[in-house]
């Protein structure tokens, strides 16, 4: 089964990807994951290659590349993979695509705890990052992130706890 998550900052996708995998026992990819290896590919840290990748769309879509390609080799073996990814539903043949949703406040509040910021100084870089996003994915790969008809199963991460999010993607997948 290849499952994706997806997700804006600060909803969960990365906490419920990696507890997902823990109580299956399967590998999980994030583009997270992708981007640093990229990175490190490169010679760059993170944040030279951060800015190399604002201006140059090949990155975006040699992460969407390769996600795809490690599910299919997945999918091919038939094994099992959890690909976590704000864009990987749609580059991913997956048997369940889920998308994770919270108030904009919740994932800012979430934001700020994780990288010790205020909420203020994260509510203005959300912003500022998901309009950027949300023109890019438009421009790059013609997706209104907004539209979420294809995914299967859409969740507010903040009406349940980590564990109940992943306790229903279970109940989930045992009926696929």
């Amino acid at each position: 089964m290849i499952i994706t998550i997806g997700g804006l900052a600060g909803s969960g996708t990365t906490t419920a990807s990696k507890l997902l995998s823990e109580k299956l026992g399967i590998p999980y990819v994030s583009a997270g994951d992708i981007f640093r290896q990229m990175a490190a590919e490169s010679g760059k840290d993170i944040l030279d290659f951060s800015e190399f990748a604002e201006n140059n769309i090949e990155i975006d879509q040699e992460i969407d590349r390769r996600q795809a390609e490690m599910a299919r080799e997945a999918k091919n073996r038939h094994e099992n993979l959890i690909v976590e990814g704000r864009l990987s539903a749609h580059f991913v043949d997956a048997d369940l695509k889920i998308w994770m949703i919270a108030p904009f406040d919740i994932r800012s509040e979430r934001i700020s705890q994780r990288e010790s910021k205020t909420v203020e100084q994260v509510n203005e870089e959300v912003r500022i990052r998901e309009d950027s996003e949300a023109r890019r994915y438009l421009e790059i790969h013609q997706i209104d992130i907004n539209n979420l008809e294809i995914y299967d199963l859409i969740l507010n991460t903040n009406s349940f706890q980590a564990e109940s999010i992943v306790d229903i993607i279970l109940k989930v997948t045992e009926v696929i």
